[in-house]
């Protein structure tokens, strides 16, 4: 009921906000988010990867969550496999908010596969608030397209950057990376139940930090949202199991 109703809402009539609206929220979007590849560029720099790895990893790649948990994995001497696990994971939400933009976006289907790259976080909270499928195309568009072209630009320029400077942990760059992700985490975390997942997360991968090898630990963390959800599930069940042991 509720896909029906979001589904309604999205007309293919022009009207609602205007379009150049529409171009000024994206880029804010794509610009702010955009800068945000210069720390990755940085911190894959600083991980030991060559500057060509580093801008593949963001044009291939291109979900800044996986790219730093994959560049952080290995800087830690985990196993290329372990890391490349981690970041996959990290990425297959994106698969989720494909479906949910396909309906919206209605694309043509020679323009999907393409279109597919540009889905991550910051394109599908743009064109989700969106008031028509207009609009919706237009953020979406905007928004991929320029945090695509900052990311890649600031990756070069991170990489390049930590190579002339050095060894970036004598600046504390080596820092930049988790930073910027828990700046980019925070926000989203709006619910409850959200902050408990991130809570136990940040509990299980830093108290397993010592005693599994480098990158297994994020996989573990993973492990905080089917066990926040199925408490909750439980707790929500006590009350009505309990009303009913009453009545009978």
């Amino acid at each position: 009921m509720a896909e029906q109703t979001a589904l309604a809402d999205i007309r293919d009539d022009d009207e609602g906000k205007p379009d150049a609206a529409v171009v000024r929220d994206a880029l804010g979007v794509g610009v702010a988010v955009g800068l945000s590849g210069f720390a990755f560029g940085v911190t894959s720099a600083g991980g030991g990867l060559s500057l060509l790895q580093s801008c593949a990893l963001s044009l291939l790649v291109f979900t800044g969550a996986s790219q730093f948990a994959l560049v952080g994995a290995l800087a830690g001497g985990g196993n290329p496999l372990t890391a490349a696990a981690g970041a996959f994971f990290l990425g297959v939400r994106n698969a989720f908010y494909g479906l949910r933009l396909s309906e919206l976006l209605a694309l043509p289907r020679a323009v999907r596969p393409f279109a597919a790259q540009w889905v991550i976080d910051e394109t599908t909270a743009v064109a989700l608030a969106q008031p028509t499928r207009r609009s919706v195309r237009i953020g979406f568009t905007v928004t991929g397209l320029s945090l695509y072209v900052l990311w890649n630009l600031t990756t070069l320029l991170g990489a390049l950057g930590a190579k002339a400077i050095g060894d970036t942990r004598v600046w504390g760059l080596d820092a930049a990376g988790p930073a910027v992700f828990l700046a980019l985490l925070a926000p989203m975390l709006k619910t409850a139940i959200e902050r408990a997942v991130a809570g136990l997360a940040v509990v299980l991968g830093l108290g397993l930090l010592p005693v599994l090898p480098a990158g297994v630990p994020v996989l573990v963390a993973a492990l905080a949202a089917p066990v926040v959800l199925f408490v909750e599930g439980r707790r929500r069940q006590t009350p009505r199991n309990g009303r009913e042991g009453e009545e009978r």
